[in-house]
């Protein structure tokens, strides 16, 4: 990757805005209502540090603006940088995240050589890794046909399903794997296929649909999907 890229994205990490809250309360409490599905936790800043000086090289970067598909390449090196501390591994993992909002860019992921990458991270040892590395895949395929057909065949499908349905995965990991998993199936036969062949073979086909839904049956999905979720909260029961 490029020296100045690289400068670049270590300085934007080292000044993201401060926070008082310890580290490991990035995530939200399970309690509290999420605002949003598909909106990524909120996370504070880099642990405190030196901070890197922006030299004339990287000032020019700036000025010149490096693209979104720099900046996601950029991340994704981050990501898989073993030595990058994971606090600074989910700051660039909330900017990848915030760059696939963009349909342009999920749909870039291909053309970039992400998807691979980024469905590693499914099985990362760190369950924040895994977490967002769900919440990015449900990201970049909501309402997108060609990113749906990429994750497809990346072999996302499986992936998803064993994160959903594993015992022994944490709560929070396995509800947006849930997520991902809704938003890779609505409207995309190919994959509710996919996924309801595979949640028969890691023994999780008794929901009682069948395995012959149509894709456009939204009504249907929700209650998958709600079978899916009553499972997660089974296996964490509130006290």
């Amino acid at each position: 990757m490029d020296k100045n890229l690289t400068n670049l994205l270590k300085w934007s990490i080292e000044h993201s805005a401060p926070s008082d809250k310890p580290h490991g309360s990035t995530l939200r409490d399970p309690n509290v209502p999420e605002p949003t599905e598909s909106s990524p936790p909120v996370l504070g800043a880099a642990a405190a540090g030196p901070n890197s000086a922006l030299n004339a090289e990287v000032l020019a970067a700036i000025m010149g603006g490096p693209s979104d598909a720099d900046l996601m390449k950029a991340a994704m090196e981050v990501l898989h940088d073993p030595s990058t501390d994971l606090e600074n591994k989910l700051i660039a993992f909330d900017n990848f995240e915030q760059l696939i909002e963009s349909l342009d860019n999920a749909n870039n992921l291909a053309n970039l050589s992400l998807w691979t990458p980024l469905l590693q991270l499914l099985g990362h040892e760190n369950d924040e890794i895994r977490l967002y590395a769900a919440w990015c895949v449900g990201t970049a395929v909501q309402n997108n046909i060609k990113s749906q057909e990429r994750l497809l065949a990346m072999g996302g499908i499986p992936l998803l399903v064993e994160r959903a349905i594993k015992d022994g995965e944490g709560e929070k990991v396995r509800r947006k794997a849930i997520y991902a998993l809704s938003s890779a199936v609505r409207n995309y036969q190919p994959a509710l296929d996919a996924a309801l062949e595979e949640l028969g073979k890691q023994g999780a086909g008794d929901h009682g649909k069948g395995d012959k839904i149509d894709a456009t049956d939204m009504e249907v999905i929700d209650e998958i999907m709600g079978w899916l979720k009553g499972k997660v909260a089974a296996a964490f029961p509130k006290s």
